[in-house]
């Protein structure tokens, strides 16, 4: 039998069973009714991420018997997520865990109750704002990526499709932002009542970002006359809206063909992958990593759930903020960042590749357990160092994971400020710790300057193999400095080439020529850019393998 999204489950629960499906303990229908008069939750951001995370713990609220309504969805940036991978499919889907022993988990998951997918304010517009409206609304979620936050070039002005909305009004808002903002506008008028605003979104200060954002809007509509300054006072009191500060993480990279394969196997039916119009790829499934973790920081003044029964660690803002930065700063995101950058030098397909590499591995764990616990905060709900050794001995090397360095190394150069140099500043400030004991950080960076040697954003791999390089705004600057020196080529101009890049601190958080890490890293830098065949040497050597 065809197993679909859209069977009553419940009449063949057996067949479900059969297949290794773990089904819903409520019913959808009634949840969905009931959810249409009294929702607390919206998320904004219909992807991957969504379903195999927030969607999850309004399945395990609901399955527990805490609440009454699901998770309502909206998108504004792609509205045909929700037409393409929702609305056929009754709102729901199917999480696939892939866990690092081989095996998978699979739930069918029916705790979206409503889906949104925002083009302009027509019906589904006015349905989102009676949700709004209503009292009984707690808080909204969003996962938009960083890049949905902005409203401004970096010469501040107001972006193309941000300044209508701005000049027209809240009526026109149908960005991110300005939809929210207009959103929150309708909730001021039909009383003012509060709500929480919950970015989680995956970087630093989420929350103060959101806020800032949506403050900096209604004074905008102010300033012209569309919004009263109450309002501006309404969504800038933490008392009515609060913006708390959250961490999120788990690895969930796009709908695997691998998976749809594998689904199809098992008698599911519904295993398509869509490429929609603006290259968002989604399916009525998500495939993701077993471990994940959410912590919010608990500001709710309209109230909330049992959040932390379904497995949400909530905590005040230095619990969130020091979970945040021993992620990003030396648990997770730089392994993952040294990791995609040596391996894309390597020319490896996926990310379990890198970490079966030993001299990889040697420089993952140096950069995690020597140089970056030593100066990392304990957040005291977990601990940092099991966190840490979860990464590199179960997650990064879980095979059936399809994630690429490819996909991790898009943006490197608005991920080092942090990933690297928040470590480097606390070195460089530690009385008690000596710049000089790093290396896997700066041999990190060395290789990531060694992979943008070339032009037009191709590169050559440590092999001597023509690569394209992933996506990053500041590819262009980058190649274009170090044009004077070539793979294999004179690198005595090394030094006069590399430190303008290494005294920028909009790169590295700090001067590095300040340091004496510019010294090394301009040494390993030269070392790898020698010839091919460099990268293994190399790091063994400085690691001492």
């Amino acid at each position: 039998m065809v197993l679909h999204l859209t069977d009553d489950f419940k009449a063949n629960a057996a067949d479900w069973e059969a297949a290794g499906v773990k089904l819903p303990q409520y019913d959808p229908a009634e949840v969905a009714a009931y959810t249409a008069e009294h929702p607390y939750w919206v998320h904004f951001g219909a992807g991957n991420l969504f379903r195999e995370v927030q969607a999850l713990i309004a399945q395990s609220l609901l399955n527990q018997g805490l609440v009454k309504s699901g998770v309502i969805v909206a998108e504004t940036f792609d509205a045909d997520i929700i037409e393409d991978s929702f609305k056929p499919y009754d709102n729901r889907g199917l999480s696939v865990i892939l866990k690092s022993d081989g095996s998978i988990d699979t739930e069918l998951v029916a705790s979206v109750a409503a889906s949104y997918g925002v083009k302009k304010h027509d019906e589904v517009w006015d349905g989102l704002v009676k949700v709004f409206t209503n009292p009984e609304l707690q808080f909204v979620t969003v996962t938009i990526t960083e890049k949905g936050y902005a409203i401004k070039n970096n010469d501040g002005e107001l972006l193309p499709w941000i300044k209508p909305e701005v000049e027209n009004g809240p009526d026109s808002a149908v960005s991110a932002m300005g939809a929210i903002t207009a959103l929150l506008f309708e909730r001021f008028k039909a009383g003012a009542k509060p709500i929480a605003m919950v970015s989680t979104d995956n970087f630093s200060q989420n929350g103060d970002r959101f806020r800032s954002v949506i403050v900096e809007f209604a004074e905008l509509w102010a300033k012209k006359g569309f919004v009263s300054e109450d309002f501006v006072r309404y969504v800038d009191d933490p008392e009515q809206v609060s913006f708390p500060l959250s961490m999120i993480d788990r690895i969930t990279p796009n709908p695997a063909e691998s998976v749809s394969k594998l689904l199809a196997e098992k008698g599911f039916g519904d295993n398509k992958i869509f490429h929609t119009a603006k290259g968002t790829n989604v399916a009525p499934f998500a495939n993701s990593e077993e471990t994940w973790y959410l912590v919010i920081e608990d500001s709710f003044p309209n109230g909330r759930p049992a959040l932390e029964k379904a497995g949400v660690f909530l905590g005040d803002r230095d619990t969130v903020n020091d979970s945040d930065e021993m992620k990003v700063t030396t648990c997770l995101n730089p392994v993952h960042t040294a990791l995609a950058v040596t391996g894309r030098l390597m020319s490896y397909d996926s990310m379990s590749e890198t970490i079966a590499d030993p001299t990889l591995k040697a420089l993952a764990e140096r950069l995690s357990y020597k140089e970056g616990l030593p100066v990392v905060t304990d957040p005291g709900i977990f601990s940092p160092k099991e966190f840490a050794e979860k990464v590199i001995d179960v997650r990064v090397p879980n095979p059936s994971l399809p994630d690429s360095p490819v996909r991790i190394s898009t943006d490197t150069s608005q991920k080092v400020p942090i990933r690297f140099g928040v470590t480097i500043k606390k070195y460089v400030e530690s009385p008690d710790h000596d710049v000089n004991e790093l290396v896997a950080i700066p041999l990190a960076i060395a290789a990531w300057l060694r992979l943008l040697l070339g032009k037009d954003g191709k590169a050559t791999d440590d092999n001597g193999n023509e690569i394209t390089l992933s996506p990053d705004p500041r590819i262009p600057e980058l190649q274009a400095a170090l044009a004077p020196l070539t793979l294999g080529g004179d690198l005595s101009k090394a030094d006069e080439v590399l430190k303008p890049i290494l005294a920028d601190t909009t790169l590295w958080n700090v001067d590095l020529t300040q340091t004496p890490l510019a010294e090394k890293i301009v040494g390993y830098f030269k070392e790898l850019a020698a010839g091919t065949g460099t990268l293994h040497p190399v790091l063994n050597k400085e690691l001492g393998l």
